[in-house]
């Protein structure tokens, strides 16, 4: 089991960038596979990237080129770096773990994952 616990939301202007950070605890947070998902009103939770144990990434169509993923295992905090956000974007993003890895964790599949934080809101205006 690994508990998360998201940082870093709050609100932005359109076009702003903005940093999450993922605090994980754990001893084997290095070999499991960790992402973000997002969650907009009124519709399903949708993932955002992943990244394996290995450093590989994954990202959702609508983000690459703007959000990038990276993990820090000696720290054990996942980042999530936004850049040119749009209104589309505003959601509450979770932080996710699960002890899986190779396209298993390029699959944006929620029941994949059975570690979640609490999700921190970023409002994105326009």
């Amino acid at each position: 089991q690994v508990q998360l616990a998201e940082s870093g939301g709050g609100s932005v202007q359109a076009g702003g960038s903005l940093r999450l950070s993922c605090a994980a605890s754990g001893s084997t947070y290095s070999s499991y596979c960790m992402g973000w998902f997002r969650q907009a009103p009124g519709k399903e939770r949708e993932g955002v990237a992943l990244i394996d144990s290995d450093g590989s990434t994954s990202y959702v169509h609508s983000v690459k080129g703007r959000f990038t993923i990276s993990r820090d295992n000696a720290k054990n905090i996942l980042y999530l770096q936004m850049s040119s956000l749009k209104p589309d974007d505003t959601a509450m993003y979770y932080c996710a773990a699960d002890a899986i890895s190779g396209s298993w964790c390029s699959n944006f599949r929620r029941e994949y994952f059975g570690n979640w934080g609490q999700g921190t809101q970023v409002p994105v205006s326009s």
